[in-house]
Formats: C-alpha cells, sequence, structure tokens
C-alpha cells in the first residue's frame, strides 16, 4: 500500500475548507446558546469523510475523462500517475462512502432522537444526496462538474445545507437570517473552486469539462471571482445589521485585506503554477472568516 500516494488523494488541504460550514453553524449556534459538542463532532467526522470522498471520486472521474492529463499543470492526481490503480481507488471510493453514511445515520440518531418522522427523512434525504453529489461531481456517465454545476452544488452543500443543517442539530430550530452567514461561507467555498477551475482552464477546456472559467473566460472569470468575495462579505454584513448587539460582531471584517490580496492575486497571476498558492490562501482565508465571525458573535459586552 502506498501510503503516500493514498494521503496525496485524500487531499487533506481541502478539509479545513470542508470544516468551514460545521464551523459557522456550530458558532451560530453557539450565540443561541445551544451548542453541542458531541454534534459538533459527528458533523465533522460525517463532513470530513464526504469531502474524502469527493476528492477520490473527483481522482478517479478526470482520469476516467480526459481532465487530468499530461498537460495538466496543477498537482499530480493518483489514478493519472498510476500510483493508485481506477479499481483500488473504486473500492476506496465504496469503502469511504460506507463510513459516510454510517456516521450520518448516528449523527441523525443523537440529533433527532426527538423530531419528527419527517424532518428525520429530509435529513436522510440530504445526507444521501450529499454522498451522490460528492460521487457524481465528476464520476459516473454525466457528471455535473463537466456541465459548470460545480459552482452551484458547492455553493448549496458547502454554504447552505452545510450551516443551516448544522445549526438546526444543534438547536432543533430554523432562523431565516442564518441564510445570510450560510451564504457567505458557500460563496468563499466556490471562489476556492473557482481559483482551481481558472488554472485549470486550458485542461479543462480539451477534457470538455464546461466549468464556469471555461465557459466565461479568463477575464470574466477573474471579474466573477471578485464578486463572490464581495457578496460574500456583504452577506456577513446584512447579518450583523439585522441582529447587532456590540462591535466586536463585525470582526470578520478584519480577513478582508486577505480577501483583497487573494482577488488580487488572481487578477495579476497568469501562469497555472503561479495560481496555485492562492487556492490554500482562499481555503484558510475562509478559515480565518468563520473563526472571526464566530468568535464576534460569542462575545457579549
Amino acid at each position: 500500500m502506498n501510503l503516500k500516494a493514498w494521503l496525496s488523494a485524500f487531499r487533506l488541504r481541502t478539509l479545513p475548507l470542508a470544516l468551514s460550514s460545521i464551523g459557522m453553524g456550530s458558532f451560530l449556534a453557539a450565540s443561541h446558546q445551544q451548542f453541542d459538542l458531541s454534534i459538533f463532532i459527528l458533523c465533522a467526522l460525517t463532513t470530513i469523510l464526504l469531502q474524502i470522498l469527493s476528492n477520490l471520486a473527483n481522482d478517479y472521474g478526470d482520469s476516467i475523462h480526459g481532465a487530468d492529463n499530461i498537460e495538466r499543470q496543477g498537482p499530480q492526481r493518483a489514478v493519472q500517475s498510476g500510483q493508485i490503480s481506477r479499481r483500488q481507488m473504486g473500492t476506496a471510493i465504496i469503502v469511504c462512502a460506507l463510513l459516510a453514511f454510517g456516521t450520518g445515520i448516528y449523527l441523525l440518531y443523537e440529533a433527532l432522537k426527538d423530531a419528527s418522522r419527517n424532518t428525520i427523512l429530509l435529513f436522510l434525504g440530504l445526507g444521501i444526496l450529499s454522498i451522490i453529489a460528492a460521487i457524481t461531481y465528476t464520476a459516473g456517465k454525466k457528471p455535473y462538474g463537466y456541465a459548470g454545476l460545480g459552482d452551484v452544488s458547492v455553493l448549496l452543500f458547502f454554504g447552505w445545507v452545510g450551516v443551516i443543517g448544522t445549526f438546526y442539530l444543534h438547536t432543533q430550530e430554523y432562523h431565516w437570517l442564518t441564510l445570510l452567514p450560510a451564504t457567505s461561507c458557500g460563496l468563499f467555498a466556490v471562489a476556492v473552486l473557482n481559483i482551481n477551475n481558472i488554472r485549470d482552464i486550458e485542461s479543462d477546456k480539451k477534457a470538455g469539462k464546461l466549468s464556469i472559467p471555461v465557459r466565461l473566460g479568463k477575464s470574466r472569470a477573474v471579474l466573477y471571482h471578485w464578486i463572490l468575495l464581495a457578496l460574500g462579505v456583504a452577506c456577513a454584513v446584512w447579518y450583523v445589521v439585522f441582529t447587532y448587539n456590540n462591535i466586536f460582531q463585525f470582526l470578520f471584517l478584519l480577513s478582508i485585506p486577505l480577501l483583497w490580496k487573494n482577488a488580487s492575486g488572481v487578477w495579476r497571476k497568469h501562469k497555472a503554477s503561479e495560481l496555485d498558492p492562492y487556492l490554500k490562501q482562499m481555503a484558510l482565508t475562509t478559515l480565518f472568516f468563520i473563526l472571526t465571525f464566530g468568535i464576534g458573535q460569542l462575545v457579549h459586552l
């Protein structure tokens, strides 16, 4: 077993971004004095497994459909390089999907013991849909990532489902205002995907992967990136305006210089190798945004 190859295929650097929605939902629950540590741990574990599942399926799917090839300028993938066979990767995808399903079921058991049947079925459906979405982004006969729908999926699962769902599992309540920070979280996750797709624009174009940057072209994809970041900040500002208690709720504005640095870098850099560091920077900036936003919600004067 090539442990290094498997760890590379897991793409561990993507995990902090995946956990951002769990963190945001949990911070919001804590601000309502309804945080549950066991729920947080189970949400985090299930999300990590779903993200790894998505990464493995992406490695597998892109190797089949041609997006991962010798001309691709990003990091080398495990199946593409031959370090892991397609059969081995297929087995890993099944195992990871089963683990994610198992932890998800346990999460629902712990969080929704007293919930109605309709609520349980709703969350069960969302969980199954999350597994399907993770696998079919680039794998399968008609992967939706190749149709340019990856951004919509990321906004849905890394934003709305991840944040609002986590908040509900903690509190058993829904507040429409949580849609605003959920949207911020989702838009920043889309921004990470957008950098990835701008970097891979040439190889994706040749493989028929019609990502948003392939459809828009480099210059418009950069403008799209600025819009994502601006709207993400705006949604957070609107939430604080609607729920204002004290100035510390604006602590997340400390992330603006980092967001500006990211957008400026994506605008200035042209080579794929130069864009790659901004993927990590955007993911870490998103995590910093979540932490400062969450801490600001918990401070009471």
